[in-house]
């Protein structure tokens, strides 16, 4: 049986579930699961700051069910996840200024929210499989590259701090509780349907935003070396993790095809989308103080349990990203 095949096998017809639906990746996964013929619901706040869009399932919106919630709602997630199968739990808080300026929030959704919704499925739906999206961000400053599972867990900000607390929950809750989780380190995931107009997402996004647009940005640093993960390798990896019951209670790093400087980046956008200007600039001090500096991860553990690779080189994704801004970008501003 090919992947394909298998993973229609897994999710037809079966209920899925995605908090931050309406955002980057969950859309994309969304995407993906109406291909194979799953029930989808979103769950999404659609709060201006988190990158919820309902364009980015302008094309599926008649097959999915949409819920306008805040994952900090507690008394709507029980009617939302009773009944369900699986659980992509990819609603987050993803700026690092934003967790150091607004603690209190992040903590809010990152870190209690993500209790809130592992006791639901305790109490409403034990026998649900949940996947977690985690971040690079939890390892902190590299002490060697590249970054495995078992590197020293250091954040250098607040973000970091509580998305290791939410990884953490899911894990402890799967070992004492039985609710069969999986943890999904991510790096630097880019493509269509990801925030452009400010860089509360990515800073790729707000790039790809003002090379279109005919505007100079500004990359700061520049020698920093960076891996990058496709969306549709991303999604892939969500979909490997949900339906291998040996990715139960494991944390697998993400990575991406080859690394690359941000000003050896800045170059190839340029030179993908056919000209734009950018200047390379000393990092602002605010953000200074939480860069990681040079990160890229080792992904040979996934590699090896679940057979996931990133198939998508930097370059193709600059180029699948472009071409999709270049007929969307209005819909994103």
């Amino acid at each position: 049986m090919n992947r394909l095949d298998a993973f229609r096998k897994c999710f037809h017809g079966r209920r899925v579930t995605i908090t931050g639906g309406l955002g980057f990746i969950g859309s994309n996964l969304a995407h993906a699961l109406v291909r194979l013929g799953a029930k989808v619901t979103l769950i999404d706040s659609l709060i201006p700051e988190y990158g919820g869009n309902l364009r980015n399932i302008e094309s599926i919106k008649r097959r999915v069910r949409v819920n306008i919630s805040d994952v900090r709602n507690n008394h709507a997630l029980p009617h939302l996840l009773k009944d369900q199968d699986f659980l992509f739990n990819l609603a987050g808080q993803t700026s690092h200024l934003d967790s150091m300026s607004s603690p209190d929030v992040d903590l809010e959704i990152n870190c209690r929210s993500q209790l809130s919704i592992l006791e639901v499925c305790r109490k409403h739906n034990p026998g649900i499989r949940v996947v977690f999206a985690s971040t690079r961000q939890i390892y902190g400053r590299p002490q060697y590259l590249p970054v495995d599972e078992k590197h020293p867990l250091r954040p250098v900000d607040v973000n970091g701090i509580n998305k290791l607390a939410g990884e953490q929950y899911h894990l402890l809750y799967s070992e004492v509780h039985g609710i069969k989780s999986t943890v999904l380190r991510l790096t630097n995931t880019i493509g269509p349907r990801m925030r452009v107009k400010d860089a509360r997402q990515t800073f790729v996004g707000i790039w790809i935003k003002q090379v279109l647009s005919g505007e100079p940005f500004e990359v700061w640093g520049g020698q920093q070396l960076r891996d990058f993960t496709y969306v549709d390798d991303a999604v892939e990896a969500f979909l490997l993790a949900a339906s291998h019951p040996e990715a139960i209670g494991a944390i697998y790093n993400l990575g991406g095809r080859g690394r690359l400087s941000l000003a050896g980046l800045a170059k190839m956008l340029v030179n993908v989308a056919g000209g734009g200007e950018y200047t390379v600039k000393t990092y602002p001090s605010e953000r200074k103080k939480i860069d990681v500096g040079d990160f890229y991860a080792d992904d040979a553990l996934i590699g090896r349990k679940l057979r996931w690779k990133p198939r998508t080189s930097i370059r193709e994704a600059l180029e699948k990203t472009v071409e999709y801004y270049r007929k969307e970008l209005p819909h994103y501003l």
